[in-house]
């Protein structure tokens, strides 16, 4: 049943994407089924979701779809002349599900950071819910990131799970090519997170990287780092930097929902 609702979003994805004349292909797929085992089968009704990679909420969108949250009719508006689904997310609809516009990269892990240090304050340590919060590796090269990551370490929000698309590439080459590898264990780990890791596509292993990070005892902030393929499920997309821009064509498109047939 998981493995075929995955693969049903996969589909509902590229066919998005398609009928917008859209990109982002890669980035989206990259992190799609990371988001469909966070959103539909791990987080509680209170729980907060922050997608700082705002590029790929087209996948955030087609879940919110299959939860009944954007409506058919509203979802085919999608990257449309005044639709409320632009392609970064705003907070102005959904803002229960979306709370803040996200997609100028590196400011959601100081967000997210922001409202579990409220729930802690707040709540007197009585409140378990939890702030999830999607960020990329290549906006680990964002200097804010890091001023979160003190900030979270610092005053202990264990309240706060960071979940690292690490996909390899950002908008222009490979990560490390461009700045360098930023998004490694050790290095979160020097910034007083507690680190898991993760194969981003086996739903089987995302669930566990879950469970093990909300049944941990330690008061640090979490972490999962998510080994990703970009555009993964396309094989002529898989691991290029022309999915992070490329529209499908009629024949790619075919090709594409024949790749996603196989997962």
């Amino acid at each position: 049943m998981k493995k075929q609702l995955h693969k049903k979003l996969h589909e509902k994805l590229v066919t998005l994407l398609f009928n917008a004349k859209a990109g982002h292909i890669g980035s989206s797929l990259s992190c799609l089924d990371i988001l469909t085992e966070l959103m539909v089968y791990t987080m509680k009704k209170d729980d907060k979701f922050i997608l700082s990679k705002g590029h790929a909420v087209p996948a955030l969108y087609v879940i919110l779809h299959y939860l009944k949250k954007i409506t058919t009719k509203e979802l085919a508006t999608f990257h449309m002349d005044g639709t409320k689904l632009p392609a970064h997310p705003s907070s102005y609809y959904l803002a229960k599900d979306i709370p803040f516009a996200t997609g100028s990269l590196g400011h959601g892990l100081s967000l997210a950071s922001g409202i579990a240090q409220s729930y802690k304050y707040f709540m007197k340590g009585k409140n378990k819910n939890i702030v999830y919060c999607l960020i990329s590796d290549g906006e680990c090269n964002e200097g804010q990131v890091w001023e979160a990551a003190q900030y979270a370490s610092h005053f202990q929000l264990s309240n706060l799970i960071v979940l690292l698309d690490k996909n390899k590439f950002q908008a222009f080459g490979r990560i490390e090519n461009v700045l360098g590898d930023s998004a490694t264990k050790e290095k979160w780990e020097a910034f007083g997170f507690e680190v898991l890791e993760s194969d981003g596509h086996k739903i089987d292993d995302i669930q566990s990287s879950f469970k093990n990070a909300l049944s941990s005892q330690s008061d640090k902030p979490k972490i999962i780092i998510f080994d990703t393929v970009k555009g993964h499920g396309i094989s002529f997309m898989e691991n290029t930097l022309a999915s992070h821009y490329d529209v499908l064509t009629p024949a790619q498109y075919d090709e594409a929902l024949g790749d996603l047939n196989k997962l």
